[in-house]
């Protein structure tokens, strides 16, 4: 299997620990860790999530332990919400895993790599600021609620100002490795989302899937969002591409899609879209959000006067683009 040869091929080496609170929410508190315990935690959480609630086949080693692990785990940090008031074999309830550019460079490549050529990133963004991977993102069962995804969030966005990062990227599933099970859903990705040609990741060759199974003008926007994974919609809402192609993960069950969010258009998104929006307003601390809405209204102010000096039809024109209601 590509990613597991992948991931032998992969030294990981020792360097510190980083441990740092980024919010609490009465008995949540979201955390910034690499240090084994957590980790260790970490990896048992994903272990009942993608092993035991879901369909992935777990090695012979990660059965005996009843861990999810890989060798990215040991140069990853990872953001965890815990649960003070459980024991604290369980109390992680929420993780994410990150990785940046500069640490992936040292030690053999991003996750990603294994199913998807990543060269238009690393050729054209690795200059102009931080790139960051995200993955392994999973919730308890019983705090899949509002409360703890607003905190992941927050710690998420709390490390992405904290390393300057200007575009965010992983992988996304849709479940089962049937890829015309979900025709309608990754027809409307690949026909309204795919990333602009200077970002364009595609799935390597050997390993690609064709997304657009359904013409452009038989996909059912409403319909395609409706049956879209809860993840992949949340990025969208913040005005995520996807990449080209998908790949069946056979390990997880899974079928992979390519996920890349300029930080940009969430600021975007943010003043146009999600300027009442709760899960937002939360997840970014409120100096970023007074530095990104400072940003997007200049530009807004930018755009309206052009506007302006265009005329009225050009504005009819504008207010006529398409969007679909529930992004």
């Amino acid at each position: 299997m590509p990613r597991l040869s992948a991931i032998k091929r992969l030294k990981p080496q020792r360097r510190p620990a980083p441990l740092r609170m980024f919010a609490a929410e009465g008995q949540l508190e979201v955390r910034l860790t690499a240090l084994p315990k957590d980790v260790a935690a970490a990896q048992a959480l994903r272990y009942r999530v993608f092993y035991e609630e879901m369909a992935a086949e777990p090695s012979r080693k990660m059965a005996a332990k009843r861990r999810d692990f890989d060798a990215f785990d040991a140069i990853c940090d990872h953001v965890l919400v815990l649960d003070h008031n459980l024991p604290p074999k369980h109390s992680v309830v929420g993780t994410y895993r990150l990785l940046r550019h500069e640490v992936a460079a040292q030690h053999g490549g991003f996750y990603s790599a294994a199913e998807f050529d990543l060269s238009p990133l690393l050729g054209g963004r690795a200059t102009s600021g931080q790139l960051l991977e995200v993955g392994r993102s999973c919730v308890a069962a019983d705090y899949r609620n509002t409360a703890t995804i607003q905190l992941l969030w927050r710690g998420i966005a709390s490390y992405l100002q904290m390393h300057n990062i200007t575009l965010l990227f992983g992988c996304a599933s849709f479940p089962g490795t049937d890829p015309s099970a979900h025709a309608e859903a990754l027809s409307f990705l690949h026909h309204e989302r795919l990333a602009p040609p200077e970002m364009r990741v595609r799935a390597l060759p050997h390993l690609g899937s064709p997304m657009a199974l359904i013409e452009r003008d038989a996909v059912a926007a409403r319909q395609a969002l409706k049956v879209m994974p809860p993840l992949i919609k949340a990025y969208l809402r913040l005005g995520a591409f996807v990449g080209e192609g998908a790949v069946i993960d056979r390990q997880f069950g899974t079928t992979d899609v390519f996920l890349i969010l300029p930080m940009e258009r969430v600021a975007e998104r943010y003043h146009t879209h999600f300027e009442r929006d709760e899960e937002l307003e939360a997840a970014l601390p409120m100096g970023r959000r007074a530095q990104l809405l400072g940003r997007v209204l200049a530009k807004s102010r930018r755009k309206k006067q052009a506007s302006d000096k265009d005329g009225p039809k050009r504005r009819r024109r504008w207010r006529r683009r398409p969007e679909p209601s529930e992004l």
